[in-house]
């Protein structure tokens, strides 16, 4: 499948209705899910017949793509039951039988129960802003735990050198594969413009 074809089948994903700000939900853009998938796909080839976790699945838009992509089986976790509903929804309107959802609380996940059982962990975390400092770090975490080969992670291009020092730290591999431009529309009531560029980094994440 083109990258093209992928972001076009994306785009029939629904989002959320009302997204909740203290979860930062902003769904995954089909074009930066597209990029993503079709790069861990077709460059690593981590993803067919791979076991994939989605930490913080949303909607589904991540696991969606990665169940078209082949992948053995997909489990998306999220915290919220309605991001949840419309992520079965979307499973189901694709048809899908390799993807499936899990209900917790991913920083609250006790480590030795998933650890390596995953291939691969995709994800776009909450980037850790307003109420949630320090979350994309604690979604980084638990990813790495859970991934015998690599995570990969949306994360602010700001927060790239706090990222590195944390990935050396850990003894963790990590590569910037693109620089993109998330394309964040209004969502709620104190955004004043109707979309805004946030610079974000894909970054692959490995164990040394």
């Amino acid at each position: 499948m083109k990258r093209k074809e992928l972001e076009s089948c994306l785009q029939q994903v629904d989002v959320f209705e009302k997204p909740k700000l203290l979860l930062e939900q902003y769904p995954t853009r089909p074009h930066i899910a597209a990029c993503m998938l079709y790069t861990i796909h077709n460059s690593f080839d981590d993803i067919e017949d791979k076991l994939v976790a989605d930490l913080g699945c949303g909607c589904g838009v991540l696991s969606v793509g990665a169940a078209v992509l082949g992948a053995g089986l997909c489990v998306g976790f999220d915290i919220d039951e309605d991001a949840l509903e419309i992520c079965s929804r979307n499973i189901e309107e694709f048809d899908l039988k390799n993807t499936d959802t899990i209900q917790c609380d991913v920083c609250a996940l006790v480590p030795e129960r998933f650890s390596n059982k995953f291939d691969t962990v995709i994800m776009n975390p909450p980037f850790g802003t307003k109420h949630n400092k320090g979350m994309d770090m604690q979604f980084l975490k638990m990813a790495l735990s859970m991934s015998q080969t690599a995570v990969y992670s949306l994360h602010k291009s700001s927060t790239r050198e706090h990222i590195q020092k944390k990935a050396d730290d850990w003894n963790v591999k990590m590569e910037v594969i693109a620089e993109l431009k998330y394309d964040l529309p209004a969502s709620y009531k104190f955004h004043k413009k109707t979309s805004v560029d946030i610079e974000v980094d894909f970054i692959r994440f490995c164990l040394k």
